[in-house]
């Protein structure tokens, strides 16, 4: 809060004891407001004043306290919540300009955020809505949808698809490592949902099999790995031994268990041979290629290949993580 608000962290623990103490005022009022009572908000650094809005000139003076102060204003709560409302039937209506409206208690009005003016106040216009309580604003603000990046979910490389291995930062560029089979330098990517995911930043097979994808801002990385019910939370990176139980995560077989067998092994692909895997008795299915291997809470490298399948069991191969993190100079996002 200090960072990101600009004020000491004195003001900070200020502003976290009257935001606490402003909640319980605030329900306060609104119950005895009732039906006159406009919205409420804090002001200051240290969010020390509490203004409540009410339509009711006599029950203004009600409104008293240390910290607390009344403003008069024309439309209750209710009455700007409909008109939102009425907004928000019409929302197929909005032009592509319109991304955005919100009751703005502050201002007593519901604000139509536009970067077209005149495409906005026709939409108004049309939807019925009560246009004296609405003001149109302009604003270059577009909205998108984040999505989590998550280990074992699929990502697609034009019509083949893999799977991300675990969420990693170079500086402050989000992405994912993967394995290097499932893309060269240069590709583009889209994700499970096929929205436009992110770019493969470098990528090494065979000798290797690892890569990294630097992804776009709808992609939020996350410190998950899916799991059989649920997600499993990456703390750390450190390698598990021979005879240690394994579990690995993939967009074909989802969850699959099994014990690390040999560390540094050599496999001799028809592309080539990849040196330092780790053979597991876990299995796993094409399209699963990239996905995570973890030990408990440790991350411990990405698919890359194997034989058998997970109906009659099988053997894989993971390429270690700690060497990927160490070859693009990344850092594991971990919870």
């Amino acid at each position: 809060m200090s960072r990101d608000l600009g004020i000491s962290k004195e003001q900070a623990e200020s502003r976290l004891l009257n935001e606490s103490r402003a909640a319980g005022t605030e329900a306060k009022f609104r119950d005895k407001l009732g039906a006159s009572y406009a919205g409420a908000w804090l002001s200051g650094p240290t969010s020390a004043t509490l203004t409540i809005a009410t339509t009711d000139a006599a029950a203004a003076s009600t409104v008293t306290g240390t910290g607390v102060q009344a403003k008069v204003v024309g439309k209750s709560l209710s009455q700007l919540e409909a008109t939102k409302e009425a907004l928000d039937k019409a929302a197929a209506q909005a032009p592509a300009s319109t991304p955005m409206w919100y009751v703005d208690v502050a201002t007593n009005s519901v604000v139509v955020a536009s970067s077209q003016p005149a495409e906005a106040e026709a939409f108004v216009a049309a939807s019925g809505a009560d246009t004296s309580a609405i003001r149109v604003e302009r604003s270059a603000e577009a909205p998108q949808a984040y999505y989590d990046l998550r280990g074992g979910d699929a990502f697609y490389i034009g019509g083949s698809r893999c799977s991300v291995g675990f969420s990693v930062r170079r500086g402050s560029t989000p992405g994912f490592v993967t394995a290097g089979h499932c893309g060269r330098a240069g590709n583009t990517t889209t994700g499970f949902n096929r929205v436009a995911q992110g770019t493969f930043q470098g990528s090494s097979f065979p000798g290797n099999d690892y890569a990294w994808v630097a992804v776009n801002s709808n992609w939020v990385p996350q410190p998950w790995v899916r799991g059989s019910s649920g997600n499993v939370i990456v703390r750390g990176s450190s390698v598990a031994g021979v005879g240690s139980s394994i579990c690995r995560s993939g967009s074909t077989t989802g969850w699959r268990c099994g014990t690390v067998q040999q560390l540094n092994a050599s496999v001799r692909y028809s592309q080539g041979t990849v040196s330092g895997l780790t053979r597991t008795s876990a299995c796993a299915e094409p399209g699963d290629s990239g996905g995570p291997y973890i030990s408990g809470n440790q991350a411990q490298g990405v698919t890359s290949g194997g034989s058998g399948n997970c109906s009659s069991g099988g053997t894989t191969y993971f390429q270690p993580v700690n060497e990927i993190l160490s070859a693009y100079g990344l850092t594991l996002v971990t919870g």
